[in-house]
């Protein structure tokens, strides 16, 4: 869906969070599957011991992501359909130097904000793995999800999780009766 587009998407998945009251944030990191059509600068390839598996330590990128608007999106089963759920986030310039976290990563404000997203990602279903684009907006993820008729909920700016979670009711019943 971003072919052509000079802004990137990518493998991510949540690494940690900051709770510091006004300065709230996820970090989203992920070690070897993460393109670098997100990154801020120029991605380093370096090897650094993998810690698990068993396995020779791998060749990974290491940078931090563009700042600016993002989304995160992630497709999941609910046994009778599919739901696509959106968060629309501001990707953060990354400041202090992380040398013991080697990978990509990428640092985020979610909408409305991190508790209420949080509460809202939970709500619906949301995955632990996702699709991370400064590419694509939540626009395109909803016009996929209705070409392919799939249950879309999406948490932006205006996001309340009570809301959400009236909504997600009222599909279960429109879904059901599909």
């Amino acid at each position: 869906m971003s072919e052509g587009s000079l802004d990137g998407v990518s493998f991510m998945e949540d690494y940690t969070y900051h709770f510091e009251p006004g300065r709230e944030a996820v970090l989203g990191a992920h070690m070897v599957e993460v393109c670098p059509t997100i990154a801020g600068g120029r991605p380093r390839v370096e090897v650094h011991p993998l810690g698990i598996g068993g396995k020779a330590d791998p060749a990974r990128l290491v940078f931090d992501a563009a700042p600016g608007p993002a989304v995160l999106a992630t497709l999941v089963d609910l046994g009778d359909r599919f739901r696509m759920i959106v968060n629309e986030v501001q990707a953060v310039e990354i400041e202090s130097a992380m040398p013991r976290l080697p990978v990509a990563r990428a640092l985020w404000k979610p909408y409305p904000s991190l508790g209420e997203s949080a509460e809202a990602w939970i709500l619906a279903g949301g995955a632990h793995h996702c699709v991370y684009s400064t590419a694509l907006s939540s626009e395109h993820f909803r016009d996929w999800a209705e070409i392919n008729g799939i249950e879309f909920a999406l948490i932006g700016r205006d996001a309340k999780p009570d809301r959400l979670r009236d909504e997600l009711r009222w599909g279960e019943a429109y879904w059901s009766g599909r």
